[in-house]
């Protein structure tokens, strides 16, 4: 295979402007579901949307989202560097674990350390306070985007795609569970998105000299597959939404079927999306963190 060498310099800009862009995206989630009045009601009316068809639903959501324990994590961070050490990569198993540890670290700092206002907008739930971003979305997510840097080129498109449909689908499971509001899965992939630009800079400040990239190890095809895909769901999310806004007069407990649903699926659509942004944003510069060396 033909390889060529990259300079870092363009690597480093990149994911520093991936780790800023990232950051302001969650800003704007944060002060928008937070403290924006139509933000927060977008939140309840899909939250309150989760019971159509609940029923159907109950008991595979309940396993997705009991898999997902303190233990389950250590162990699960624990088989990722072991893969990146059979490879002979110390400081990409030492990436790895820093971007979960990290990750999950600040989503609980933030989750009790940011405040949600009581705008008079979900009453049931007022006493509940933050929950912005979601725990276990960010273990899920986290753990998928550890697993694409670890492995071998060829199998990162199939993990990158595997893995973004499987935190996605956490997710949405936070909110069809109940447990979430869609802004708190959103911010948790912000999070996540963050910290893999963190990790990848730690990556290229360990990357040799030597170190060659191979152009076909960027995977071009998975990260149109999975960056299209996502901004088409966060489009429709978007179309979705702005209809829903225009009842926003009504309170959510009022609102009937078809409004809920749409708010319901339409918020599912950006949590999927969302997540699909930030996988095909880490399959482009992944190749270039852990590349192939000569000899």
């Amino acid at each position: 295979m033909r390889v060529r060498v990259t300079p870092r310099g363009g690597t480093a800009v990149w994911l520093v402007v991936l780790a800023l862009v990232q950051t302001a995206a969650f800003i704007v989630v944060w002060r928008f579901a937070l403290h924006v009045e139509t933000g927060q009601w977008i939140d309840t009316v899909a939250l309150t949307g989760n019971r159509i068809g609940r029923d159907h639903i109950e008991d595979p959501v309940d396993r997705i989202l009991n898999a997902m324990s303190v233990v389950s994590l250590l162990a699960v961070t624990g088989l990722i560097g072991f893969i990146a050490l059979i490879r002979g990569r110390i400081a990409l198993a030492i990436a790895a674990t820093l971007l979960i540890a990290g990750a999950n670290v600040t989503t609980q700092l933030l989750k009790y350390g940011l405040t949600r206002p009581d705008l008079g907008i979900d009453l049931e739930r007022a006493y509940v306070g933050n929950s912005l971003p979601s725990g276990h979305t960010t273990v899920a997510a986290s753990v998928a985007v550890a697993l694409v840097l670890v492995l071998p080129p060829k199998a990162r498109p199939v993990a990158a795609v595997i893995g973004a449909g499987y935190a996605a689908t956490a997710g949405v499971a936070t909110l069809s569970a109940g447990w979430h509001r869609p802004s708190d899965a959103v911010a948790a992939f912000l999070v996540v998105g963050i910290w893999a630009a963190l990790a990848g800079l730690l990556l290229l400040v360990a990357q040799r000299e030597r170190a060659k990239v191979a152009p076909g190890d960027a995977h071009r095809r998975t990260v149109l597959l999975l960056g299209v895909g996502g901004l088409l769901a966060i489009a429709g999310c978007v179309l979705a939404l702005s209809w829903l806004v225009e009842l926003r007069a009504t309170p959510p407990a009022e609102l009937t079927r078809r409004p809920l649903f749409v708010g319901y699926a339409g918020s599912a659509a950006g949590i999927a999306g969302s997540m699909g942004v930030v996988m095909a944003l880490v399959l482009t510069a992944v190749h270039r963190l852990v590349p192939r060396y000569q000899g």
